[in-house]
């Protein structure tokens, strides 16, 4: 097996951002991303897993690392998918997170919708299964999935991250921290105002 290496993202708005990578085939690819959890920083989290990690970088590497950056600032960035290994994924998350990838900046989805996307009414628990260990958070926005009753739900960086990166999108909060938006991504009538 070849070796796989850590890049840290530093004094980003959340913490520490660590990048796992390694090369396959002469190609660079990402093993998973780990952002800070309210109890535990990313670091802490890679040496529970990779106690032995090596950090190191290339330069595809430091234009993602860059690119997570900036978009933690608020900048509109698109992340292609194209270096995420998805191996160790099932058919049912990667359909999962390709249709999470498919939510665009600004807007929200809810588990219910997301699970009825994809042919499985009743699989709202399922799909926030699938987004409480998403491998790829940021790069992949499980941050813009929420209840269908306006509230954030869940997020392994925790709900401050959370409602932080939807503000970043220009997503607004009432003052019972529902979200305020004009509808839900795969909704079948997005024209629809959505009010709670």
């Amino acid at each position: 097996m070849d070796r796989d290496y850590v890049k840290i993202i530093n004094n980003t708005p959340f913490g520490h951002i660590v990048i796992l990578w390694g090369m396959e085939d002469y190609s660079t690819i990402i093993r998973n991303v780990f952002i800070p959890k309210p109890d535990m920083s990313a670091e802490d989290q890679v040496l529970e897993i990779y106690p032995d990690f090596h950090e190191f970088s290339c330069p595809e590497i430091d234009e993602l690392a860059n690119s997570i950056y900036k978009f933690l600032k608020g900048e509109d960035i698109v992340f292609s998918l194209d270096m995420l290994n998805l191996n160790n994924c099932s058919l049912f998350q990667k359909s999962v997170l390709q249709a999470l990838n498919n939510i665009p900046k600004g807007k929200v989805s809810s588990y219910h919708l997301l699970a009825k996307y994809l042919g499985n009414e009743k699989g709202a628990r399922a799909v926030g299964n699938v987004l409480s260990s998403n491998p790829f958070p940021i790069i992949i926005p499980c941050h813009r999935v929420i209840r269908s009753d306006g509230t954030l739900g869940g997020f392994q960086g925790g709900l401050d991250m959370k409602k932080a990166l939807l503000e970043n999108e220009g997503i607004n909060f009432d003052n019972k921290g529902k979200l305020i938006f004009d509808c839900f991504h795969y909704q079948e009538n997005n024209n629809a105002q959505k009010t709670f």
